[in-house]
């Protein structure tokens, strides 16, 4: 097995892109889309519903950045696994995993719950974009 040194300061940063990436993709890109197809709400009406009932987002964002470093670390196991040294090699790498894993799991949401195509690719490109960027910045960042 390959010795895979990790530079923790490149999977921190990659899971703080991730939640910044999340906020601005869930909430100003697809947000209302995103809302209304998931939970059957506008983004105006769950922030209204989280003010009378206030759920502890501390534990979710940090839950979400828990999950986040995982996906970094894991990646950066892969940018060193495969060799990859530049940016662009880096982003190919993470299409190449978002296309091999992320792409067909999401795809249950629409097979197996019967959620709309766009639904999934509103998720699927997130993640696609999150890959790209991490993968990059990873090999990269070595």
């Amino acid at each position: 097995m390959i010795d895979v040194a990790v530079n923790w300061w490149a999977v921190i940063v990659s899971a703080l892109i991730s939640m910044v990436l999340g906020m601005f993709w869930y909430s100003s890109l697809f947000g209302n889309y995103w809302s209304r197809t998931t939970f059957g709400k506008s983004m105006a009406e769950m922030k209204k519903d989280m003010k009378k009932n206030p759920k502890p987002m501390g534990r979710l964002y940090l839950t979400a950045f828990i999950a986040s470093l995982i996906m970094a670390y894991v990646l950066a196991h892969f940018v060193q696994y495969v060799g990859a040294t530049s940016f662009s090699g880096g982003m190919q790498l993470g299409f190449w995993v978002w296309l091999g894993f992320v792409a067909p799991v999401q795809l249950s949401i629409v097979l197996w719950e019967g959620k709309p195509l766009k639904l999934y690719l509103v998720n699927t490109g997130h993640y696609l974009v999150y890959l790209l960027i991490t993968g990059g910045l990873l090999a990269a960042w070595q």
